[in-house]
């Protein structure tokens, strides 16, 4: 079925529909990644996001159910140059048109991804309606106007606390819409993890005494969950923090800094990083949209990595406290693993440095 990309720059453009025929509405992004689609699609840091390939075939290798990354697609819709109709791959179980079909996700073939990406670049990240119908102006401003973002975080967060992995290291986790690659990659190390909704109370997260405490990674604006700001701030110097991508920023936000929105973000799995204190870098898999504002530190913090490319802030510690964490995403799922080892970092800081808690 024909269908379009209407831009909120007034641009459109003209493709097919696939997996579920509806209108929907996101903030359009891009990803640079050559593969790892299915955990793109199932990542809830895309949540509200209309996620568009740069890589130009998708759905070559099908979809399997153990490499998602939560338990559904998260995405507003998704748009590619060409998708496979036949994947061949032993570990295939459904095709990439038909698990979006099954999950009501809209997607669009057939548009030149590399022009709609580069509009992207050049004007910053804008919103953008998939439709298979002929809206007036009236209803695509309405769908524009109506739109937000601003509870993504409430969305995509666990409803109810549970446990997860085997350890004598106990991590309390807070989860704004974490990523099961991280909490395994938690458990492979020894850790025995209870995973909290996203508004969980100080009170409770101290009563646990746990070696440490994991911000995880989530969607949209940081500023829009101030009372998670808040408590963070109250945890500090209670119990060694680390957090991973939006948990970075709140705990900078907690710490007194500021985060400014990018103008596209950071999406792929080819950002190289360089680590400050051992002079090293990795190439690492990342998906942010906010960024902590170098100029807005404060005194206190200490900045452990940056972007090569663009000199942003990749990791922050604090100079005297147990507190500390990276923008990337060092668990990957996509990407490469070049930087597992940041979880061996968190995880010495919560044995070196657990405070007891009052």
């Amino acid at each position: 079925m024909k269908g379009k990309l209407i831009l909120e720059n007034g641009m459109i453009f003209e493709g097919k529909c696939f997996g579920s025929v509806a209108d929907t509405i996101g903030e359009v992004v891009f990803n640079t990644g050559m593969t790892g689609y299915q955990e793109i699609l199932t990542d809830p840091s895309y949540y509200g996001q209309i996620v568009t390939m740069t890589y130009p075939l998708i759905g070559n290798y099908g979809i399997n159910l153990d490499d998602m990354q939560s338990s559904s697609p998260k995405v507003r819709g998704f748009i590619v140059r060409e998708l496979c109709n036949v994947p061949n791959n032993f570990r295939c179980e459904i095709d990439l048109d038909v698990y979006l079909q099954k999950n009501n996700i809209v997607g669009i073939e057939g548009i030149d991804t590399r022009q709609l990406t580069k509009v992207i670049r050049n004007s910053g990240t804008m919103k953008g309606i998939i439709t298979a119908c002929d809206l007036s102006t009236d209803e695509i401003e309405k769908k524009f106007s109506n739109f937000s973002n601003n509870s993504a975080v409430d969305m995509v967060t666990t409803k109810k606390a549970y446990s997860v992995g085997k350890g004598e290291i106990k991590v309390g986790v807070l989860d704004f819409g974490i990523k099961k690659n991280i909490l395994n990659s938690f458990a492979e190390r020894g850790c025995a993890m209870t995973v909290f909704p996203a508004h969980t109370s100080v009170e409770e997260l101290l009563k646990h005494d746990f070696d440490g405490i994991f911000l995880s990674n989530g969607p949209g604006d940081p500023a829009d969950i101030p009372d998670v700001i808040e408590n963070v701030n109250k945890l500090i110097g209670k119990v060694p923090i680390a957090g991973i991508c939006l948990g970075i920023q709140i705990i900078a936000l907690a710490l007194g800094a500021k985060t400014e929105k990018m103008k596209y973000g950071h999406r792929g799995s080819n950002h190289p990083v360089k680590n400050l204190i051992t002079k090293k870098v990795t190439i690492t898999s990342q998906n942010h949209g906010y960024v902590v504002n170098k100029e807005s530190l404060t005194a206190d913090l200490e900045i452990t990595h940056v972007n090569i490319n663009d000199g942003t802030i990749e990791g922050l510690k604090h100079k005297t406290l147990p507190v500390m964490g990276v923008q990337y995403h060092p668990e990957a799922c996509p990407g490469p693993q070049d930087s597992f080892i940041i979880f061996d970092d968190f995880i010495r800081m919560f044995k070196e440095k657990k405070y007891d808690i009052k």
